[in-house]
This record gives C-alpha cells, structure tokens and sequence, in this order.
C-alpha cells in the first residue's frame, strides 16, 4: 500500500484575500511540481471552482477532493470535504441559502471569479466570502454529514479563526473526522498543551492563497489509491503522517 502526498486546504481565485494566480490550471502545475499527487480544494464558503479543478487535476493526474472551507457563524473555518460532485453541488445550495448579503469589497479582499480550464473568467461572487455563514458549527456538521463529507476543523492552534480560540474548546457533541493544524506547529507540539486531543486523526496543509505557498507543508496518506473511498478510510483509521517539510517527487 503506497503512501501519497496531499495537501488538503488549497484556495484558488475565487477565495477573498487570494491571488488571481491561483488558477485552476496553474494549481495543477504547481501540485505536480511539488511532487503532490493530491489536493482539496477547500475555498471559503464556495465550491464554485471545484468542478474545474477536479477536469484539470484529472488530465494531469493529480487526484482532486472537492471540499470547501467554511466560515461559520461563529467565525470559526472548518474543512469540508464531499465524495462527489452530487454532494458538492447540493452542498453549494445550501451555502447559498446561507451566505449573508453582503458585498464584496474588491479592493480590500480582491476579486472573487469563477475561471474555466482556459483561466478565463466565467463568474464573479458579488457576495463577500469572507464573512460567517448564518449558520452555526453545529448545524454544519450536520449537513456535510448526512451528505457523505468529512468534517475537519481548520488550523485549530491559530489565534483567529481556529475552532479553540473561538469557542475555548471542542465540544463534546462535535463530530469531528480530524483536526487540522496549522504549518507552525506539529500534532507532538499542539497535543503537549491539549493532551486530551491526542486520540484524534491530525492533517497539516499548506493553506495556500499563492502559488509558491502549494506544498510547503503537507500530509502523507497512505491507501490503495487516491480515490474517495480510500481517502475516507485512511482518514477514518489514522494512516496519517503530518510532514512540516516540502514533498519530494519520488514517493513510495
């Protein structure tokens, strides 16, 4: 059983505060200079890039999850990762019914487009992506859930936006698939100060606004191949290795 390289928490251009670089296309590329054979595409509170990504990773044979990175009512982001376009696509419907009226403001947070596998621009989100959806984190774990997803709190050792410093701690009732943390840390470090979270599966993503940012960090998975149901299961039992170092090409 082979070990791949991932990284799990990947924003494009549609994400507010990222760079127009951040392609499709351009992703790919630089997923596979990385020596990446997998990556989630996880914008905030959208997944209207998704599809794309997942056409663009398969001609070049990078393994696409679609996922999402939610902001929810209590300004905490959390990972959301989809078995499938169905799932995707019923997902996104919900955060249209839950994403606030409020415009975006390009020249703070920068323009939020929909591109096609050309890098032409197909769509621009008049709503901010950067706010909290009225939706609690109770409810929206609920919701990827009963569609089949995974649900993983995002870098819970940040002082902004991490699921501890919002909440002070991770409730009980929370169905959490995995914990992710941040590139400054390491699961040893992070579970020294919060041992009573040691049992749970830790992720490690880059989560890249820029291109140069793909890859810095990564998780090593190891499955019979990158396909969502040995994704789920991976994560699920634990064949997880964080690695707070670049991926190399070569990877066995």
């Amino acid at each position: 059983m082979p070990w791949y390289n991932a990284d799990l928490h990947i924003h494009t251009c549609l994400s507010p505060c990222g760079s127009l670089e951040m392609s499709p296309r351009r992703i790919i590329g630089r997923a596979r200079e990385r020596g990446l054979q997998l990556i989630a595409i996880t914008d905030h509170n959208s997944t209207r890039n998704v599809r794309v990504c997942m056409e663009c990773g398969a001609t070049e044979g990078i393994s696409v999850i679609p996922g999402c990175e939610v902001n929810t009512q209590e300004e905490v982001h959390c990972l959301c990762y989809f078995p499938h376009m169905e799932a995707v696509e019923l997902f996104q419907d919900y955060l249209e019914r839950q994403i606030s009226d409020i415009p975006n403001d390009p020249e703070r947070f920068g323009y939020q487009v929909v591109v096609d596998a050309d890098e032409q621009i197909i769509y621009e989100e008049p709503r901010s992506l950067f706010t909290g959806i009225n939706d609690g984190i109770e409810a929206l774990e609920k919701v990827v859930h009963q569609l089949g997803g995974l649900f993983v709190p995002a870098h819970i050792d940040r002082q902004v936006n991490g699921i501890i410093s919002q909440l002070g701690f991770i409730p009980r009732e929370l169905m959490v698939d995995a914990l992710e943390i941040s590139r400054r840390t390491s699961p040893a470090a992070f579970t020294s100060h919060y041992p009573e979270l040691a049992e749970n599966c830790f992720l490690q993503s880059s989560d890249a606004h820029y291109p140069e940012d793909i890859g810095s960090v990564h998780t090593r998975i190891l499955m019979d191949s990158p396909e969502w149901d040995h994704f789920r299961r991976a994560i699920l039992v634990k064949r997880i290795e964080t690695m707070n170092v670049p991926p190399f090409m070569d990877v066995s």
